[in-house]
């Protein structure tokens, strides 16, 4: 039982941060665009040397 006195502050300050980054990652525009680079990977827009055929 004395494990539980330390086990459960550690899982609420380890939640605690993983929430904390979840915020940030929001606030920082982390999930603005999440199709965009999969389908710009896919376009021959800015390749160097496009296929032509």
């Amino acid at each position: 039982m004395n494990i539980l006195v330390l086990l459960i502050p550690v899982s609420m300050g380890l939640g605690s941060l993983g929430l904390l980054a979840f915020i940030w990652s929001i606030r920082a525009n982390q999930y603005d665009d999440p199709k965009g680079h999969s389908m710009r990977i896919l376009s021959d827009q800015y390749d160097d040397e496009p296929n032509q055929g």
